[in-house]
């Protein structure tokens, strides 16, 4: 196949940080919408400063050309009823389904050191001690899926650093534990390659039960010193772990990983989520630097 099936969409975390919102704080809703729209990009997720009327959302998006592809969703089965879990996880729904989205993403912070400042990331991480832990978290996430489904949307669950699903391995017994119709993942090949693992060898497993694509690249020697300095996530983001595919300070092997999609039957969006500090990096700048990258590998 070729890449008709794909479209590609952009993160608002670019221009505003959800759990660091000073970072990008004088960044408007309608700035941040408007370079999406500019640097050649037709959907994407949804952020801090999005107004939350579906109507003035809807406007505003349909002006540029724009439409939500997914949103993330914290989950926190590790330390809430799945009552609460599930009130949360409908009420997003309802949100996305009136504006015709068919992804819900979102990982576990449940018991995850993802927002914490002063934590060390590849120490802090959360985990699922014990078989019990484990069957209450699948059992949590497949019952939400299968939510989800009924409605005509997937769960598609991120890995993601600092969290209790970070490596292959945990990536691993998440899959073979919940449904396939029920359950997909939310691939990012930063967070892979972060937390160690080959996204290559990662992508060309799973992508079969993928249902959403976040694509970023990392800088090495910065998370060289991720590791020798003991730095919390968020600290690595601000330092700058995090670019965009198309920066030569990146180390991703993007054009295997495009390979793989385009030889594979994935049908959805790829969307560019590569965090920084707005200050330093200007986000239109590198939204666009992507934004051609991505063209000159797919045509798109």
């Amino acid at each position: 196949m070729n890449f008709d099936n794909i479209k590609l969409g952009v993160a608002p975390i670019i221009w505003t940080n959800d759990d660091m919102p000073e970072l990008g704080g004088e960044n408007t809703f309608e700035q941040c919408v408007s370079e999406m729209a500019l640097a050649g990009f037709t959907g994407c997720e949804v952020g801090n400063k999005f107004p939350r009327d579906v109507n003035i959302l809807k406007k505003a998006l349909d002006l540029r050309g724009l439409q939500i592809c997914n949103q993330w969703n914290s989950y926190e089965l590790t330390t809430k009823s799945f009552a609460e879990n599930r009130e949360n996880f409908i009420k997003l729904l309802d949100f996305l389904e009136i504006m015709g989205t068919k992804v819900i993403g979102g990982g576990e912070t449940g018991n995850s050191c993802q927002g914490q400042m002063t934590v060390p990331v590849f120490e802090g991480k959360g985990l699922l001690n014990t078989s019990e832990e484990w069957n209450s978290f699948t059992f949590g996430l497949n019952e939400l899926g299968k939510i989800a489904r009924d409605r005509g949307l997937k769960l598609a669950f991120h890995h993601h650093m600092g969290t209790c699903i970070q490596t292959l391995e945990e990536t691993d017994r998440l899959l073979h534990e919940t449904d396939p119709e029920n359950v997909f993942l939310n691939y990012d090949c930063g967070h892979f390659y972060f937390a160690g693992e080959d996204p290559v060898a990662a992508l060309q497993k799973y992508i079969g039960r993928t249902a959403h694509i976040h694509l970023k690249d990392v800088r090495q020697h910065i998370l060289q010193s991720v590791h020798d300095d003991r730095l919390s996530f968020l600290s690595a983001v601000k330092k700058g772990v995090f670019t965009v595919p198309g920066d030569p300070e990146g180390c991703i092997d993007f054009p295997a990983l495009f390979s793989i999609i385009k030889s594979s039957d994935y049908h959805g969006w790829i969307v560019l989520e590569a965090e920084q500090d707005p200050s330093k990096a200007n986000p239109l700048e590198y939204a666009m630097i992507a934004r051609k990258y991505f063209r000159d590998l797919t045509g798109i």
